[in-house]
């Protein structure tokens, strides 16, 4: 496909980038080190950690694993924790010995925990204890062989630690009793870190540096293989992308979005470290009015976030009285923007709010919306520098500009495969090169890409294909509603009929008031036929709707 896109770049975009500029997550963040050592790199709570600090601690981790331990380079490293000060440490120690970081989902239960940590092999990991319980009763069938365990407050100094750890523990009771025979403590194997000897080894390029597990295209759990050069040629094209409104040593970044998901990861974390910006952890994201507490703590500068995170700011009646003057960028990404909360994130804090768009599988970034963009416009943006994306039809041929077929993908920034999976690999890769997404997309005459839907869950009512993104964008502009989720449902008329899932926002709402709203913006057969009003809709911590889960 021509790259028509080019054309709707910022002024100043390139439209390549060197992808070998460093090689490797460590060089890059030795770099940084180097530049930005006294500056702040990570604050939780009232504490701060600088880029000097961060480099000694992880240096330190990295020594403990290679030294005491004795793993061996490309041992799988899993890391089970929230966003607290142990999470960078323990990632860039593992990152700088060699090791393969395995993310976890402290939200797993034990079963899904002791898949993951099987089919990586996985033989050490650090955990809060909080999630102690489920890693005990699923470590007899993994090949775990080291436990490293932390407490939420450890690294925050001993008055204010202690007072966490006790209300934690004692007061919220959100630590389950566990009993892990042999358990290293993090502070411990820290201190002993620091008294071994070490010689660094050589990282390449060519190195996995995550196995990233994901549903993937096909739903089935899959570690995504990232190399260093896939992690560090994204974070090369996004920040070129982004450059306009990032200024190097003087960003206040705010992640709010869980550290284990590769948006924060790569966007908030590691691009963050790359220009030297002071990261604001945020360990509960739910908890909306600390959330907003926090915010008003710093002259915050970028916040990442998704759908879900952003309309909750915005229903907090103090989120509104905040200071947004020195917020250069609002970035919605992990699941579909609707226009009602961009609209109204404009209007309150007189930014726009730019979307884009990435999987697991590509590092995460694909497309994004230029940062000068004043409207909401309904797209994910562009593709950003050195990176090619075609629409095709199942056959692999490339479709019309305007007309929906699957995104597919080709750069840099795309992975090597999955983890002892090729097959599942070769299932999505076309003759010439180009990832299948299993996303549903048009590209419009200046490149902007807009997501329809999943190709999976698309509703097929009497052979018209709806997309459950259209209905809920349109379910959710209605001023009763709080949330919403659209799947389709055996019809024995059309074969399948549209089911929205509410949340309501004022009590009083009722079906034949939303069927009447959606008649407005809807065609007939895209109407909800069916609509349940219910008090919570299942999602994932990094707030998508299980529309399976709706489903089932």
């Amino acid at each position: 496909m021509e790259r028509i896109w080019l054309k709707s770049y910022s002024a100043g975009v390139p439209t390549e980038v060197d992808v070998r500029a460093y090689r490797s997550i460590i060089d890059l963040f030795e770099r940084s080190v180097a530049k930005f050592s006294d500056k702040p790199a990570f604050i939780q709570m009232d504490a701060t950690l600088t880029y000097a600090e961060v480099d000694r601690l992880s240096r330190d981790f990295a020594v403990y694993l290679s030294e005491e331990l004795k793993l061996q380079k490309g041992a799988r490293v899993a890391l089970m924790m929230l966003n607290i000060f142990q999470y960078p440490i323990a990632l860039l120690g593992a990152l700088r010995a060699g090791y393969v970081v395995v993310n976890c989902n402290p939200l797993y239960t034990a079963r899904e925990l002791e898949r993951q940590l099987a089919d990586s092999g996985a033989e050490t990991i650090v955990i809060i204890e909080n999630f102690a319980s489920v890693l005990q009763e699923a470590l007899p069938r993994t090949a775990i062989k080291h436990v490293i365990t932390t407490r939420i407050g450890d690294m925050l100094g001993w008055g204010q630690g202690a007072l966490v750890n006790f209300v934690v523990k004692y007061v919220r009771r959100l630590v389950p009793a566990w009993n892990i025979p042999g358990a290293a403590k993090f502070g411990a194997a820290l201190r002993r870190g620091a008294n071994l000897a070490w010689t660094a080894p050589s990282i390449e390029p060519d190195d996995i540096a995550f196995l990233q597990y994901t549903g993937g295209t096909t739903g089935v759990p899959k570690g995504a293989m990232l190399m260093h050069r896939n992690i560090v040629a994204n974070l090369q094209q996004h920040h070129a992308h982004l450059n306009a409104v990032l200024r190097e040593g003087r960003d206040v970044v705010i992640t709010a979005i869980p550290l284990f998901h590769i948006y924060a990861l790569t966007v908030s974390c590691l691009l963050a470290i790359k220009v030297g910006a002071a990261n604001v952890l945020i360990a509960n994201p739910r908890d909306i009015p600390g959330l907003v507490k926090e915010l008003q703590k710093h002259r915050f500068t970028c916040l990442p976030g998704v759908n879900t995170l952003f309309k909750a700011l915005l229903d907090n009646a103090e989120f509104a009285r905040l200071d947004f003057s020195s917020l250069s960028i609002a970035a919605s990404g992990g699941s579909a923007l609707q226009k009602a909360v961009a609209m109204k994130w404009k209007a309150v804090t007189g930014k726009t709010l730019i979307e884009a768009y990435g999987l697991t599988e590509t590092s995460p970034v694909v497309t994004c919306n230029p940062t000068d963009l004043i409207e909401f416009n309904g797209s994910c943006g562009v593709p950003i520098p050195s990176t090619e994306v075609a629409i095709k039809d199942d056959q692999g041929a490339d479709l019309p500009i305007g007309e929906a077929g699957e995104l597919c993908v080709r750069g840099p920034q795309v992975m090597k495969g999955y983890w002892k999976k090729p097959e599942e690999m070769a299932k999505i890769m076309t003759s010439d090169g180009f990832l299948r997404t299993g996303d549903i997309a048009t590209m419009d005459e200046n490149g902007f890409v807009r997501i329809v839907d999943r190709k999976k869950d698309m509703i097929n009512v009497s052979g018209f294909k709806v997309y459950p993104n259209e209905v809920e964008d349109v379910v959710s502009m209605h001023s009763g509603v709080r949330d919403v989720g659209a799947v389709g449902v055996p019809d024995p008329v059309s074969g399948e009929a549209v089911k929205v899932i509410v949340v309501r926002r004022d009590p009083s709402l009722t079906e034949a008031e939303l069927r009447t709203h959606c008649r407005k913006y809807l065609t007939g057969y895209k109407v909800p036929h069916v609509i349940e009003f219910r008090d919570e809709l299942p999602k994932t911590n990094l707030g998508k709707i299980l529309r399976r889960a709706l489903r089932d």
